[in-house]
């Protein structure tokens, strides 16, 4: 089967319990749709846990992105700052304000190859994913398709039109109806009518961030049923 995450966030121990209620096999694959990192607990416990699988894919998403921007201008250490300019330092104490911290910390105490290993990894993300399960079609990607036309090839976008701005889920994009679009990084209690943090389905769009950081919760979509197995967020959320 094939499963669909979003915005884990740090929130290791309920993607643990996640993966062990769909009992993730070697035969099924898990496609990561951004956002590991930033403002939960455990955001290196979880990226690594995710390294080290086979049967995985990764989308980059905003959070990502800027993680490895910043530590790259740091060049993997935080002492160094001489190299950015006023900007770029302004840039990161926000970064840092919005999440950030807990990724650095936990980043700075991983081995020298480890973090290497992080940034590597990051570097080789996609920036999306596009499935075909039987005659339906289904694109993934982290925030939305800016600029989005039909008629346009998704390897003809720049990659950060996939990762900043949040999709309109109050239309269709493809008038295809078994074409579908899959994001993360709009909570979902933001998108559906009564607020609540479910999976939200409507307009050929799936949104899946169900804002387990903020107390909400950990959601798996399953794109051959339809089927999406939940795990409410541990002591009311992390942020």
């Amino acid at each position: 089967m094939k499963y669909v995450v979003a915005d884990i966030h740090g929130c290791y121990e309920e993607f643990k319990e996640l993966m062990q209620k769909i009992n993730i096999s070697k035969k099924d694959h898990l496609y990561i749709l951004g956002d590991t990192l930033d403002r939960g607990p455990e955001p290196m416990k979880v990226l690594l846990n995710l390294m080290n699988r086979h049967n995985m894919t990764y989308i980059i998403g905003n959070h990502d992105y800027l993680f490895l921007y910043f530590i790259s201008k740091l060049e993997l250490n935080l002492s160094k700052t001489e190299g950015m300019s006023e900007e770029d330092i302004s840039d990161f104490q926000s970064y840092l304000e919005d999440g950030g911290l807990s990724s650095i910390e936990a980043f700075m105490k991983l081995s020298e190859e480890e973090k290497q290993t992080v940034c590597d990894f990051l570097k080789e993300g996609n920036v999306y994913g596009d499935v075909m399960i039987g005659d339906k079609r289904y694109v993934l990607v982290h925030a939305g398709i800016s600029g989005f036309r039909e008629d346009k090839a998704l390897d003809e976008y720049d990659f950060l039109d996939f990762i900043c701005e949040r999709t309109d889920y109050s239309r269709r994009y493809y008038r295809d109806g078994s074409t579908y679009v899959i994001t993360g990084h709009t909570p979902t209690m933001y998108i559906n009518a009564d607020s609540s943090p479910n999976v939200y389905i409507g307009n050929g769009h799936i949104a899946i961030d169900c804002g387990c950081v903020y107390g909400g919760k950990l959601a798996a979509y399953c794109i051959e049923d339809g089927s999406i197995v939940y795990i409410e967020a541990k002591n009311g959320g992390n942020v």
